[in-house]
């Protein structure tokens, strides 16, 4: 049902209420009308990267891997195996009468934030740094996930509006204060994008004030919200507007702060603020009878157009077979051999299992299955870590030895060992009697992720540095001390800077966390079954460069994210090797109707077929407001074939060359300049790649 049909339905039957009974309404847990044929729902599911928290379902790389295959195909795929999974689900609970949480159709994904600072533990929920990037994943899978009928196959959410990356710790207190250059230029370009392009039908407000205003109740972002044309709901973050009162101190008690977020537009409140107090603030005044029903209408709108109240949809007779069918699994193991980066290889990779005899696994992620999920993660039915996939692939082949080797952060595995490393000796033998080693380091959602999550020395929520725990440092060098050809694997949601691990490796492999299924990815990448052909979404940083970025909560952009950091990163935005070798060797732009066209012939010189990714690069030279780096304006995923050449059109929206003031416009200024490559236009991709950008001066003479 369309959105105009669908709000006339949803008025007629907001009107048949009592206030109370739209009061209610605006809680997720949405309580039952029985006299007006309403069923209860509940609001709150999540799909980050695969249905989550509502039993088996395929588990996709988390989203930070998922930005960094630079696919639109991929990311739209994924938000359609979300919503075919999330209705196979609900049609199967609505037959059983169960109603409960994670059981509905709203998804609250994606998260199209920006991971401004490397530090930021939520940051492996985002599609990375850059604003360009965030847009057209986030784009890709809300449109995957809400379908192209009139009826919403599943309602998706941008989430967290606006300008929230951190610290984790001072979430439900703090005022992140932005430029409106910045706001204009980083924070607020995916959520128009999303709303303008994809429709998004939800958009949660953050914990945090931005410019003073608590998030969840601003007049400021609202009018943006609206400005851009958006109509659909718009949703607290969880007990954030208990915070108005608790931790902000704008309001003085619950009464107030839910006439605070619903005067300001508010329509539904993950928490119990509405619950408990929204009544109380209309029979106080605070709160009009006609802006409750205004939210509940648009809520209503939202039901009807997913086609769950009472009307029937085209999605009905979806069957719970589709759950982690063959097929679905078959592409989050997909996406996870196109997430991996490869960061170095001084020839080791692939490894040829005709030449191997033993292999040594050694770290304390070669075998945790936690390691491949990330945060926001749904069950799977089955996991391959990636010792497993090793052993699996390696069959009848060579010899697997394996060894934990260490803790993820304590000194000791055993509480009973008298002394630290506990497990050290048997990697060090393990690495003695192997061929090759592959080393499995990095960190899980107990080590950086959302503030409360779990709990532990690290708090599970924003990191402290860049650099591994000690344990795990201790590990890598007594490992590399052997002397072995040796490839790190390396499984985090975000930077780590290896430190002289890095450069004594032979290879290092950026995992991510890839998914129930990453460890056959993983295996396969390693013995040359595929390429590795991902692409880094964040900047790297060398650890001791925290010291030159801003403090964590001052949210200038000013010295951080490739557009603005001066230093020399230790692996840039939009890096990424392959097992081939392909560059630009021409490039050319024209002016169409849909913008600019960028035509570009890439080679293959390499041995070996791989898929890479053609990055367009702008740039303002002459203007003061551009900033200090050419900025992404356009990519594509392709295939290359050893030793062939292929020709590839992009387009780049005019309104990419344009560079935002400090008053927040965007405006022509200077002399508008495209760089076309593999990766980005800067000294150090080139001096690992061995490949320039071409050069493009727009308007062509």
């Amino acid at each position: 049902m369309n959105r105009e049909a669908a709000r006339r339905k949803a008025e007629a039957l907001v009107a048949q209420m009592t206030v109370e009974e739209a009061a209610m309404q605006l809680s997720y847990q949405a309580p039952a009308i029985p006299r007006l044929g309403v069923p209860s729902y509940n609001w709150w599911n999540e799909s980050l990267h695969g249905v989550a928290r509502a039993g088996a379902a395929t588990m996709f790389p988390q989203s930070i891997a998922m930005a960094a295959t630079f696919s639109t195909e991929l990311m739209r795929e994924m938000g359609e195996v979300c919503a075919e999974e999330g209705r196979a689900k609900y049609n199967a609970a609505q037959r059983h009468g169960d109603h409960d949480i994670y059981k509905g159709l709203t998804f609250w994904s994606p998260n199209v934030n920006i991971f401004r600072d490397p530090r930021w533990g939520r940051g492996q929920e985002t599609l990375g740094e850059d604003p360009c990037l965030t847009s057209r994943m986030g784009c890709a899978f809300v449109e995957g996930l809400q379908g192209d009928g009139e009826t919403l196959k599943a309602a998706g959410c941008a989430k967290h509006f606006a300008v929230h990356s951190g610290p984790e710790s001072l979430r439900h207190e703090f005022d992140a204060k932005a430029s409106p250059k910045d706001m204009e230029e980083t924070y607020l370009p995916a959520f128009r994008a999303l709303i303008q392009e994809a429709g998004v039908e939800a958009v949660m407000g953050a914990y945090n004030r931005t410019n003073g205003e608590v998030c969840c109740a601003s007049p400021a972002l609202q009018a943006l919200l609206r400005s851009w044309g958006f109509e659909g709901h718009f949703l607290s973050d969880c007990w954030a507007i208990r915070d108005f009162h608790e931790s902000h101190h704008v309001t003085a008690n619950g009464a107030e702060s839910a006439a605070e977020a619903i005067n300001n537009g508010c329509d539904l409140n993950c928490g119990c603020t509405y619950e408990h107090s929204l009544i109380a603030a209309w029979q106080a005044g605070l709160v009009s009878e006609e802006t409750i029903r205004a939210s509940a209408v648009r809520l209503f709108t939202t039901r009807y157009r997913l086609g769950i109240m009472g009307e029937g949809s085209p999605y009905d007779s979806i069957p719970y077979e589709v759950v982690e069918c063959d097929a679905h699994l078959q592409k989050a193991e997909d996406a996870a051999r196109r997430a991996c980066v490869l960061l170095k290889n001084d020839g080791m990779l692939p490894l040829d299992p005709e030449k191997l005899r033993t292999v040594g696994v050694i770290g304390p992620n070669a075998d945790n299955r936690r390691a491949l999920t990330g945060n926001y993660h749904g069950t799977a039915s089955r996991y391959i870590t990636i010792q497993e996939g090793l052993q699996d692939a390696l069959r009848g082949k060579a010899r697997v030895l394996c060894s934990e080797g260490c803790h993820l952060f304590l000194d000791k595995l055993s509480e009973l060992s008298q002394f630290q490393d506990d497990r050290l000796a048997e990697a060090v033998t393990v690495a003695e009697h192997s061929d090759a080693v592959v080393l499995v380091v990095g960190m899980d959602e107990t080590m950086e992720g959302e503030q409360g999550d779990t709990g532990n020395e690290y708090g599970s929520e924003d990191k402290r540095d860049l650099l591994l725990p000690p344990s795990q440092r201790r590990l890598m060098d007594a490992v590399l001390t052997v002397g072995k050809p040796t490839v790190i694997v390396l499984m985090t949601g975000s930077a780590i800077d290896l430190a002289d691990a890095g450069e004594n490796a032979n290879a290092v492999l950026m995992a991510w966390y890839p998914g129930a299924q990453g460890g056959k990815a993983v295996a396969d990448l390693l013995l040359g079954k595929a390429s590795p052909s991902g692409k880094l979404p964040v900047t790297f940083y060398h650890n001791a460069q925290l010291q030159e970025m801003p403090a964590f909560t001052d949210y200038s952009l000013q010295g951080r994210t490739y557009r603005y950091f001066r230093g020399e990163p230790l692996y840039p935005f939009g890096y990424g090797l392959t097992y081939g070798d392909v560059r630009v060797t021409e490039a050319s732009a024209a002016k169409t109707d849909g913008g600019i066209t960028v035509t570009a012939a890439l080679r293959n010189d390499g041995a070996r077929g791989t898929e890479d990714v053609l990055q367009v690069y702008a740039q303002n030279e002459d203007s003061s407001n551009a900033p200090l780096h050419p900025r992404l304006v356009a990519f594509r995923r392709v295939a290359v074939p050893a030793g062939e050449a292929v020709t590839v059109e992009v387009t780049v929206p005019e309104e990419a060359l344009l560079v935002v003031n400090e008053q927040g416009q965007r405006v022509a200024e200077g002399k508008p300049v495209l760089y076309v490559g593999m990766n980005q236009p800067d000294g150090r991709s080139e001096k690992l790649t061995g490949h320039a950008c071409i050069k493009i001066a727009w308007p062509q003479s």
